[in-house]
C-alpha cells in the first residue's frame, strides 16, 4: 500500500490537511480548480529567490485568502512591505480581480527549510544540473535533513544519472520510514531535474516525527 498510494494524499484529513479550501459545483470548480494551478505556477516562477515552498488557497464568497510559505519572507515582503503591495498588484491583474479588497496574500515564515521535501529536492535537482556527483549530493542531503531534527529521510533519483547510457534508479534512506502510519507526519515531494543527458526524478520523503493535528 504505502508504495502505490502519496504519503500526503494518504493522510488529508487526518494528520494533513488540503492546499486548497473551497467547495464549488460544475463549471464553477472547474474553475477555481485551473485558477488555482495558474496562481501557483504564477507565484513559484516569481517568488523562487524567496524559497517558496507551499501555496495553500482559502476562497470564500468574492474573495481569495492566499497563504505563502517561504523560507525568506524579506524578499516577499520588501521594504516597508512594497514587495508584497507589488505581488498583490501583480496577482490583481493576472486573475482579473477588479476589487482589491477581494484578494488577500499572506507571507508565511518556514523556520527549518531542511525539513521541507520541496525545498530539498529542489537543491538536489539543482545540483544535479550542474553535474554533481548524485551520490555525494544525496548524502549531504540527507545528513543536512537528519541535523535539522528528522526522524527519518529518503532520497530516489531515476533516469540518466550521471549522464549514464541506460536509465537507472538509485536510493538512500536514514533514519524511519513509516509510511503505513497514518499518525506520522510525511512530507513528500516530486520534482524533475533537467540534465544535459535529459531529464532526472527526483522523489524525496521526510518523517517529522507524530503528527500534531
Amino acid at each position: 500500500m504505502a508504495q502505490k498510494i502519496h504519503p500526503v494524499g494518504f493522510r488529508l484529513g487526518i494528520g494533513t490537511t488540503w492546499e486548497s479550501r473551497w467547495f464549488a459545483n460544475g463549471k464553477k470548480y472547474q474553475q477555481n480548480l485551473l485558477e488555482d494551478i495558474k496562481i501557483r505556477n504564477l507565484l513559484i516562477k516569481k517568488l523562487r529567490p524567496a524559497g517558496i515552498t507551499k501555496i495553500e488557497i482559502e476562497r470564500s464568497i468574492n474573495k481569495i485568502r492566499i497563504i505563502i510559505f517561504v523560507t525568506r519572507p524579506g524578499i516577499l515582503i520588501g521594504r516597508g512591505g512594497t514587495g508584497l503591495t507589488d505581488l498583490k498588484k501583480y496577482l490583481l491583474n493576472e486573475l482579473k480581480i477588479k476589487e482589491e479588497n477581494n484578494l488577500e496574500v499572506i507571507p508565511m515564515d518556514i523556520k527549518q527549510p531542511d525539513l521541507s521535501a520541496y525545498l530539498v529536492a529542489q537543491n538536489i535537482a539543482e545540483q544535479l544540473a550542474r553535474r554533481m556527483p548524485a551520490a555525494r549530493v544525496m548524502n549531504q542531503a540527507i545528513d543536512r535533513v537528519m541535523r535539522s531534527g528528522a526522524k527519518g529521510v529518503r532520497i530516489v533519483l531515476s533516469g540518466r544519472i550521471g549522464g549514464a547510457e541506460i536509465a537507472r534508479r538509485e536510493w538512500k534512506a536514514s533514519g524511519s520510514m513509516p509510511l503505513h502510519t497514518l499518525r506520522s507526519d510525511i512530507d513528500f515531494t516530486v520534482y524533475p531535474a533537467m540534465t544535459k543527458s535529459g531529464y532526472v526524478g527526483v522523489k524525496v520523503w521526510i518523517n517529522k516525527g507524530e503528527s500534531k493535528i
